[in-house]
């Protein structure tokens, strides 16, 4: 089966990082990461999951997270350099990333967006993330995504 590149894995290409691009099947009614690691046969803790947040210093900004925990609102305003931050609405994702629910990759969005991926990530040898579209996954080494994302590293989870 061929499977088409997304942004995301372009943008990997163009770094020259290795990646691999895992397809899935996707639940409408289930769009959240527990079922992604199920159909991948993988540890939640692998499958991390994307979230776009608005800070009231910096502006919008990414949050990469272990798919089973939830993002920690003021860990997360700390360490992007916020005194608070919310998510953004659903109905504001595709407009201002290119991409949609379910589907939202760290990597490739219409704009670079400051990026902060959770710290067990390294923990893992390799771990997932959107591909861009729902149905597919990257895997790669979380050093190579806090690379191509230009990320920091850090506690944003509670």
């Amino acid at each position: 089966m061929k499977i088409n590149k997304t942004n995301a894995a372009r943008f990997l290409d163009n770094l020259k990082l290795p990646y691999e691009l895992v397809p899935y099947e996707v639940d409408e009614n289930d769009l959240g990461a527990e079922h992604i690691a199920n159909q991948l046969n993988e540890p939640i803790e692998q499958v991390f999951k994307t979230l776009v947040l608005r800070g009231d210093k910096i502006g919008l900004f990414v949050c990469v997270i272990p798919g089973n925990l939830e993002v920690d609102l003021k860990l997360a305003a700390k360490i992007s350099g916020n005194k608070n931050c919310d998510m953004i609405h659903v109905k504001e994702l595709q407009p201002l990333t290119g991409y949609i629910r379910g589907g939202c990759s760290p990597l490739g969005m219409k704009k670079k967006f400051p990026t902060f991926i959770h710290q067990s990530a390294l923990d893992q040898e390799t771990i997932y993330v959107s591909a861009g579209i729902r149905g597919l996954q990257l895997k790669l080494k979380p050093t190579d995504l806090i690379s191509a994302a230009q990320a920091t590293v850090g506690e944003i989870v509670r």
